[in-house]
């Protein structure tokens, strides 16, 4: 609880308004009444506000400081969707996008793209590929980023893992099967995530089930291949990270075995950036660290896109929405650095 709490800490100093699409469901409302008790920012909830109210009424949760909007109601929906249709999706017809927009995640987004709200936090009863679409239509990559992905930030009970017990998870929203360039992308990004907002600097191990082996299947020569792509791009961008691959998850994280293996590598036995070989071991890893090993786990946290945003998992509780709002305001705080250029509002129409 120690790595939450200080994030809590920097965001008090900078509170941000974070937009969550799915506003009656119960654990957002209450994750948002927590948001706003512990004076991080202005909670935003889209949805009926009469369904809104009556679960909070039910819950007695007060929504004094909470914001509720209803996009089927706004004023905004008419600017927002001659916006979306000019800049974004201009083959469409006007009345499609109108109906597009009126929907909550779309409308988040463009609160979030018109700067209406500081970033956004959705997915909690919707599956990451359709929580993500309204995100990559209206959002788009970050100006110079090739590559979006996903991250949880994982903090366990043993300070001696990763950086005094924090571990940061990637690609584990985004890409099925990322190739060795994206894979490349998704560590330095990751890198980059952790250096500017966390301050450490990143060990980067890229995990497979085999430490360097030379006869290796054809797809460890991927990640090895994107070890040293990655190593490149970080030099190029003068990121400080070190970066080692392909190595198994207990060669990454324990120094003893480590020690046997691979003595000479600057990440094995002390990594602190986890990059999984594809997007089905990535989801199984964190969901085992989360439920079996009881970590807290924030995320997805999506990297990469023009503004801060996050895909919750449906089976999130109220302490981890709130947790990822937290650390999506915590982004939102110092983005233009993240990513240059990208915080930009989409021109009204």
């Amino acid at each position: 609880m120690e790595f939450i709490g200080t994030v809590i800490e920097k965001l008090q100093r900078h509170p941000k308004r974070i937009v969550f699409p799915e506003g009656a469901d119960p654990r957002v409302l209450q994750a948002a009444r927590q948001f706003h008790a512990l004076r991080l920012g202005a909670p935003i909830l889209l949805g009926s506000e009469e369904r809104i109210r009556a679960t909070a009424a039910e819950l007695e949760i007060p929504l004094d400081g909470i914001r509720l909007v209803d996009p089927t109601l706004s004023p905004d929906v008419e600017m927002f969707a001659r916006t979306f249709r000019l800049l974004r999706q201009p083959r469409l017809k006007a009345l499609e996008v109108r109906e597009m927009i009126q929907q909550p995640g779309y409308f988040a987004a463009m609160m979030v793209a018109m700067r209406q709200a500081d970033g956004l936090v959705t997915g909690t009863n919707a599956a990451t590929p359709v929580a993500l679409r309204p995100l990559i239509q209206t959002f788009r990559l970050a100006p110079n980023i090739s590559t979006a992905c996903g991250c949880t930030v994982v903090e366990v009970e043993n300070p001696a893992v990763g950086e005094h017990g924090v571990l940061l998870l990637a690609d584990d929203a985004v890409l099925l099967h990322p190739t060795m360039e994206q894979l490349a992308d998704i560590a330095v990004s990751t890198a980059r995530f952790a250096r500017h907002l966390f301050g450490f600097r990143p060990r980067v191990a890229f995990l497979s089930h085999t430490t360097r082996d030379k006869n290796s299947p054809p797809d460890a020569g991927r990640i090895q291949a994107a070890v040293a792509l990655a190593q490149k791009k970080a030099q190029a961008d003068g990121l400080a990270a070190d970066f080692d691959g392909e190595l198994q998850v207990d060669t990454a994280l324990v120094p003893a075995i480590a020690g046997r293996k691979l003595s000479d590598s600057p990440v094995a036995g002390r990594a602190n950036v986890l990059i999984f070989p594809d997007l089905t071991s990535a989801n199984i890893g964190y969901k085992f660290l989360r439920h079996l090993a009881r970590a807290h786990a924030y995320g997805h946290l999506l990297l990469g896109l023009h503004y801060p945003a996050a895909d919750v998992s449906r089976g999130a509780i109220p302490h981890d929405i709130l947790g990822v709002a937290a650390l999506v305001g915590l982004q939102a705080i110092s983005y233009e650095r993240l990513y240059p250029g990208s915080t930009e509002p989409l021109p009204a129409k």
